[in-house]
């Protein structure tokens, strides 16, 4: 009886705020993204060594979330920079691992992700570890030239030097369904690379320059990284991929070998006996040994999701991406 009296206060109470116009409860249903904690998934001893991940198409960005997907994710961009703030400010961090799966993706973040890790090596003054695991393709292999050493997994996929400008020409099919698009423009390039007509021969020439000056960038990156002559790393940089050994006797990768052969490369170039593979992570999420994922790594449909976002934005995107 008592409770039933307490349940209708309650119920009159709340009518009463609702009909005052009165709002007293709110109701968020963004889920809070919580801050990095670190966990030991390998090894012991007081040294850490970082594992880093770095999976899925790199993008200055992540998809909105929406009906049927799951909690949005920290952007890779900023998740990297926190990561490895996170770590500098550590002195038991003593190596870095960054475990690449990605083909790559746009221009911006490829370069972004590099100068991070780069600056990060300079500041810390700690070995960088780069190994790649099914695919560490154009941007990802981008990413993996900051490494002081690059370890392919021997069934991984890498290469894919260059630059692919993605775009559509819908023309064809809006002249079948009768719409006719009009662009008012200050300018007779200014909407060049435009999805509703064809490319001229001057515009064409136009864009390819910007991905020859784009693609120049990666192979000096390469020759520079790798110590090699840039007359031969743009014999390989012709947009084909390679596999682990195909890239180890070209020199765009130091050795063949799995992640614990990582680890152990990490903790001899840091001079360490013994240590601990730390991941950072949000709390609830799965970590148990190496090869945990972290939530930067989407699912297959958010990956060919984001791929179809690149290219149907508007207008082109110049990207360094292995996508066949």
């Amino acid at each position: 009886m008592r409770s039933s009296r307490l349940s209708g206060s309650v119920a009159a109470l709340l009518a009463a705020l609702v009909l005052s116009g009165c709002s007293v409860i709110s109701l968020d249903f963004q889920p809070r993204i919580r801050p990095l904690v670190e966990e030991t998934v390998e090894g012991s001893g007081a040294a850490k060594i970082l594992l880093m991940d770095l999976s899925g198409v790199l993008a200055e960005d992540t998809p909105g979330l929406s009906i049927g997907t799951p909690p949005p994710r920290v952007p890779l961009l900023a998740r990297v920079r926190e990561e490895l703030r996170r770590a500098e400010q550590d002195d038991r961090v003593r190596a870095l691992i960054v475990r690449i799966n990605s083909p790559g993706g746009t221009i911006t973040a490829s370069d972004i992700l590099h100068h991070e890790i780069s600056a990060f090596k300079a500041r810390k003054k700690i070995p960088v570890v780069a190994v790649i695991m099914d695919v560490g393709a154009s941007g990802g292999y981008y990413v993996a030239l900051a490494a002081d050493t690059i370890i392919a997994h021997p069934t991984a996929i890498t290469g894919s030097i260059g630059v692919v400008m993605l775009t559509v020409n819908a023309q064809g099919l809006l002249e079948k369904i009768g719409v006719a698009p009009l662009a008012i423009k200050s300018g007779p390039r200014k909407d060049a690379g435009s999805p509703f007509r064809s490319l001229t021969d001057e515009e064409r020439a136009i864009f390819q320059g910007v991905i020859d000056d784009m693609h120049g960038r990666f192979v000096r990156l390469i020759a520079a990284s790798r110590k090699m002559p840039e007359e031969r790393v743009r014999a390989a940089a012709d947009g084909r991929i390679y596999t682990a050994e195909q890239a180890r006797a070209l020199g765009l990768v130091d050795r063949v070998g799995y992640l614990d052969d990582a680890v152990e490369t990490a903790r001899q170039a840091a001079g360490l006996s013994e240590a601990r593979v730390v991941m950072y992570h949000r709390p609830r999420e799965y970590r148990a040994n190496f090869y945990s994922s972290t939530p930067a790594a989407p699912t297959a449909e958010a990956a060919v999701a984001h791929l179809a976002a690149l290219v149907g934005g508007a207008g082109p995107r110049f990207l360094y991406l292995w996508w066949p």
